[in-house]
């Protein structure tokens, strides 16, 4: 452990954060900012990083990076600068959701673009950084779920068995890192108002904003405020798992919404 640095104590800590240029990612990467970290931004769209990191008062590195690439994965962490490469805190955000069709009727380019980022990336990442952690004896890795790796939902078939297969890997990383004081954690949202919606459907925005209509639905700064308060906790301590919900939520397919 870094001298002077208690794990519940996030000032100064080193924290990469995945699909950081928007939407959860964005707000957790300003959360840290707003406790002390350092920050290590990655995501595809670099210009939107560039501009973050002009408005954040911390130390800041930013990764162009696509995380479904496995090549450029390792070769980001692997040449990450001397100053940078001592990781504290993995926040493993990328991720996105395509179409809500049917199973037989789905879009196969549409299944590889959650395979490869949801699962496929997450791994890839995580098994460039966390060995670092594990020699150096500190860390805490932080998957973002979802509601969807708990429930299957109509027409949510592959994106929830990828989901599903998140809490699976984080279930067993756990396992695998128990014997050392890394720590592995996962925060599931519900529906969080964010890009998500309108990836799903490829860019149509006024049906994405029929998803959030007559409720009010969570923020991305709600889940940045979860990741805070699991990271927050002493070294003892592990948040394995938590579940956050707009109370306007009880189920992935129950919302009760005003008309």
């Amino acid at each position: 452990m870094k001298k002077g640095l208690s794990m519940g104590d996030i000032t100064g800590r080193t924290v990469l954060v995945t699909g950081a240029s928007s939407g959860i990612g964005e707000a957790i990467a300003r959360k840290f900012a707003e406790l002390g970290a350092r920050l290590i931004l990655a995501a595809r769209r670099a210009d939107r990083l560039k501009k973050l990191v002009e408005g954040l008062k911390v130390e800041s590195h930013v990764l162009a990076m696509n995380v479904r690439d496995r090549e450029a994965v390792s070769r980001a962490i692997e040449t990450l600068p001397e100053q940078w490469q001592a990781i504290d805190i993995l926040v493993n955000n990328a991720g996105l959701s395509r179409g809500l069709d049917k199973l037989y009727e789905g879009n196969i380019d549409g299944w590889e673009d959650m395979i490869d980022t949801n699962i496929k990336g997450l791994l890839y990442v995580s098994r460039a950084v966390i060995p670092g952690m594990v020699k150096r004896g500190r860390g805490h890795v932080i998957n973002i779920g979802s509601i969807a790796g708990h429930e299957v939902y109509p027409g949510g078939n592959v994106y929830c068995a990828t989901k599903h297969a998140v809490d699976a890997l984080t279930k067993g990383l756990r396992m695998d890192l128990v014997e050392t004081p890394v720590r592995v954690s996962t925060v599931d949202p519900g529906l969080v108002e964010t890009e998500f919606s309108e990836v799903r459907f490829y860019g149509d925005r006024e049906r994405a904003k029929t998803v959030y209509q007559g409720y009010k639905p969570l923020e991305g700064r709600d889940i940045a405020e979860a990741v805070a308060f699991i990271v927050s906790q002493p070294e003892h301590v592990t948040v394995a798992q938590m579940t956050v919900l707009p109370s306007a939520q009880a189920s992935a397919m129950i919302t009760h919404k005003k008309s």
